[in-house]
């Protein structure tokens, strides 16, 4: 049975059907304000998430709330677009529909937004037991699993049992990853054992593994060098050179064949592009990225386009595609709006040229790398300075003046009060434990020799 046209009115213009309402789909979306056409937003979620910031969510240094902004209320003002919530399921594109979870929809223009998923490297294992981080749930799920285990934690008296709870392992050394093993060592000196009092947190370690010889790959050197210092000297354990071979829940044996014991392992270590099903084989490349040209057109269609994480152009400065990042996707996603109106016009489109404006990651209080490009020149900084740009930079991207103003309010609390507010246990967690493990067996210690 054919499924039902999805409820949206027709208005006999030109539709840009964009999938995906990441970076590149909102600028996409933004551009074509004053477009002669109806555009059309399809996302799985009824927000826009600022990714960048999910390790502070998942580390309870600021709110979920804080870093999400409705579509509706982005778009409050936009006449010509209509946000709908789907999830996509195929691509019909010799119909120009697309079937999704409220309907088909046609298009005229098919924009792919979907960004990127979390790469396993095809091993099922690891990814039933490991966290990822790539969306708000995976964040909150973290957080609680992390606050969950300290709960836990309290009334064990395994040794063995006890550390896996409190160590933890990072596979990833890019951003995502250096970024949550500045932040847990921070929890780890400043305020685990004010929550946690009876608990010994000279046993907790943060493990970082990279597959690499270094850190941050695609940044330079000496912030790769810089940052694998500042991890050092806050007590993270750095593992180079090493890959994940297996995760049982209990167990990260490594490629070396050495083995670490941790109950929380947190996957950071890649992603591959979210495809709807339905496109030509031959129009999909490495890492399951769309092959793109110099327009974002999508390899063997003429009105189907691809923006962000998903695509990939490869140009000889970018031999497997630019960086799967939120500066490139929202470039694409603003000179694609400029060059639907030119092709709706009858007018030639132009060619999308990269405007590198360099990298950045922060590794805890005062301390973060920045490469930065400004007018075709280079400049690197770390520590303090660099701290300060990245902060600045992040606040000023967040969208929504309410939720710049409430991060910044608790960035500003946390830096003075070493301490947060946020670290709650609402909604669900990773489970690596068997329930008995943790159910005492005598009545519950409170304090030295109380017993109730």
């Amino acid at each position: 049975m054919m499924p039902a046209q999805a409820r949206i009115a027709d208005t006999e213009k030109p539709r840009i059907l964009i999938i995906g309402g990441g970076f590149a789909g909102l600028e996409l979306a933004k551009a074509l304000r004053r477009a002669d056409a109806q555009v059309v937003l399809i996302d799985r979620t009824n927000y826009h998430t600022f990714q960048p910031l999910l390790y502070q969510v998942s580390t309870a240094g600021i709110e979920d709330s804080s870093i999400i902004y409705p579509f509706r209320k982005i778009f409050e003002d936009q006449r010509n677009l209509y946000f709908r919530l789907a999830e996509v399921q195929s691509v019909d594109t010799e119909k120009r529909m697309v079937e999704t979870s409220i309907g088909l929809l046609h298009y005229d223009y098919l924009v792919i937004a979907t960004g990127a998923e979390t790469n396993y490297h095809g091993n099922e294992q690891i990814g039933q037991k490991a966290i990822p981080m790539k969306d708000v749930e995976d964040a909150i799920a973290l957080r609680n699993t992390i606050l969950t285990n300290f709960e836990k934690a309290l009334q064990i008296e395994d040794e063995e049992l006890l550390n896996s709870l409190m160590d933890y392992v990072i596979v990833g050394g890019g951003p995502t990853g250096v970024e949550l093993a500045g932040a847990l060592s921070e929890l780890r000196r400043h305020v685990f054992p004010k929550d946690y009092k009876e608990l010994d947190f000279i046993k907790m370690d943060i493990h970082l593994i990279q597959s690499g010889p270094q850190l941050l790959k695609g940044m330079s050197e000496e912030a790769s060098r810089k940052s694998l210092q500042y991890l050092e000297d806050f007590g993270v354990k750095v593992w180079l050179n090493r890959r994940v071979k297996s995760y049982d829940g209990h167990t990260v044996t490594l490629d070396s064949g050495e083995t670490i014991i941790s109950r929380t392992v947190i996957w950071a270590a890649g992603v591959a592009g979210a495809l709807p099903e339905g496109l030509r084989k031959e129009s999909i490349g490495k890492g399951n990225r769309l092959m793109v040209d110099e327009y974002n057109r999508v390899a063997g269609y003429e009105n189907v386009f691809a923006i962000g994480d998903i695509a990939a152009m490869i140009t000889e400065e970018y031999p497997e595609g630019h960086p799967m990042m939120a500066q490139p996707a929202m470039q694409q996603g603003r000179l694609l709006g400029k060059n639907l109106m030119r092709l709706m016009a009858g007018a030639a489109p132009q060619r999308f040229a990269y405007n590198d404006k360099g990298a950045m990651a922060t590794i805890g209080r005062n301390h973060a790398v920045a490469d930065l490009k400004i007018a075709r020149r280079e400049y690197r900084t770390q520590g303090f300075l660099a701290w300060l740009i990245w902060t600045f930079i992040h606040l000023i991207s967040i969208v929504g003046f309410r939720n710049r103003l409430w991060v910044f309010f608790n960035w500003a609390v946390n830096y003075f009060s070493y301490n947060s507010a946020m670290r709650l246990i609402v909604g669900k967690k990773k489970e690596n434990m068997p329930a008995e493990a943790v159910t005492p067996k005598t009545e519950v210690g409170i304090g030295s020799g109380d017993r109730r």
